[in-house]
């Protein structure tokens, strides 16, 4: 069972995902996933949706709920590191150098408030839906990789055509009539005469 929030701090809204329990979190205190927009990097959340991450994360947590200047950190998904030896729930981080850290002061109830009226409990198919978007992903990257192959097709041919006209420029000065005229073996022995 996953909750999943609306943040419309930005435009346009963020959708974020909270694991009911330890098992959905995969550490019993309170982890949040962000899905990023298109276009934005981790490393580029706006403030404001970091402010709500963070709030939602402070209410979501039995221990930081409780206190003060709580920092919190966030990292891509593709830094967790899990392996055998960690309890359930346990993540490391596999770059250091990736981790992020936000400070929150103290819990805002009116953010918490506003997050909790889009809160939607969920009992999703988190593999087919990954599958899903990473199919989406993959037939998107397939079409621009076909736009990027015609375009440059085009540009081959483009450049083919001004090759072929750059090497046959001259092709039509070169007729047998242009060069007979230009001939001095065809002319009468008075040429001379006009030449000076």
């Amino acid at each position: 069972m996953v909750y999943y929030f609306t943040s419309t701090v930005v435009d346009p809204p963020a959708y974020i995902y909270v694991g009911k329990d330890k098992f959905e979190n995969k550490l019993s205190s309170a982890h949040i996933y962000l899905r990023l927009p298109e276009g934005q990097t981790w490393d580029a959340i706006p403030d404001p949706l970091l402010t709500d991450l963070g709030q939602l994360t402070k209410a979501n947590s039995i221990e930081g709920n409780k206190k003060d200047n709580i920092t919190i950190i966030y990292t891509p998904w593709s830094n967790l590191k899990k392996d055998g030896s960690m309890a359930v729930g346990q993540v490391s981080f596999k770059d250091q150098k990736k981790v992020k850290r936000i400070l929150i002061p103290q819990r805002e109830n009116p953010i918490v408030n506003r997050l909790n009226k889009t809160k939607v409990e969920k009992h999703p198919d988190l593999r087919q839906e990954k599958e899903d978007r990473l199919k989406e992903l993959r037939k998107r990257d397939h079409s621009a990789f076909l736009a990027r192959k015609k375009e440059e097709a085009r540009i081959a041919k483009e450049r083919q055509e001004k090759k072929y006209q750059k090497d046959h420029a001259y092709d039509d000065i070169f007729t047998e009539e242009n060069l007979a005229q230009s001939s001095n073996q065809d002319r009468g022995s008075d040429w001379e005469d006009d030449f000076m």
